[in-house]
């Protein structure tokens, strides 16, 4: 999703960026455009460092954060963000809310469900922490999602290297190819039924403590890189 500098809108138009370009789609949301099967009319294009992109999905319908193939819990659907965000910890009134350093982020990868509840693509989750807070209020204020969706058929099967940098400098490093994504996809639809747009998050690389007013970017092969910043204090 995004929007032409200048011309802010609250969700945005849906996009997809062949190299420089965004190409302007006639679709209202990504999971529109999943259900109907990937096709839609094409209107203007737009340069890539003339938009600002938003969280490819605003509100999904629902998100599991998995941290085995048969291990999830339910995350805060209202508490997307998207590429750029700035993000302040939760508010001190809370109750048990204490201050316990800065925020902490885990970068995931996370599969988007698409047609026939089956995973049509996969974007960036960097699931923002609030040391201080129970779980899972602790994680319940921010989760950074973008830059983009990468559809399954563009990603292939390649193994996916990702590295988080703190202003710049490498804090972690690893891969997101050791998790069974159908597995995971089975066991989220078991005796349910998932809908387009449902996010399934895999495991953590790790996890990193942003100082406030430092800029976190989490930069995985093939998907893009997704920028956040933690608010000053």
């Amino acid at each position: 999703m995004f929007h032409p500098v200048g011309q802010p809108m609250e969700r945005g138009w849906l996009g997809r960026i062949e190299g420089a370009l965004v190409v302007h789609l006639a679709a209202q949301t990504i999971p529109s455009f999943l259900t109907g099967g990937g096709a839609t009319r094409e209107h203007a294009e737009y340069p890539l460092h003339h938009v600002v992109l938003l969280p490819p999905l605003l509100q999904p319908p629902a998100v599991r954060i998995f941290e085995d193939e048969r291990t999830f819990a339910f995350a805060n659907p209202a508490a997307i963000v998207g590429p750029g965000a700035s993000i302040a910890p939760p508010g001190e009134a809370l109750p048990g809310r204490e201050r316990r350093g800065p925020l902490r982020v885990r970068p995931r990868l996370a599969a988007v469900i698409g047609q026939g509840s089956e995973i049509a693509g996969f974007t960036i989750l960097c699931e923002w922490r609030a040391p201080g807070l129970r779980s899972p209020k602790d994680r319940d204020f921010a989760l950074g999602l973008g830059p983009v969706v990468v559809t399954s058929d563009e990603l292939g099967r390649a193994a996916l290297a990702a590295r988080v940098t703190i202003d710049g400098a490498q804090r972690l490093a690893g891969g997101f190819d050791a998790f069974d994504w159908e597995a995971a996809r089975a066991w989220a639809a078991a005796g349910t039924t998932l809908r387009a747009g449902d996010l399934l998050a895999g495991p953590a690389l790790g996890e990193v403590a942003v100082p406030a007013g430092s800029e976190v970017g989490i930069d995985v092969s093939g998907v893009g890189l997704l920028v956040q910043r933690a608010a000053e204090a």
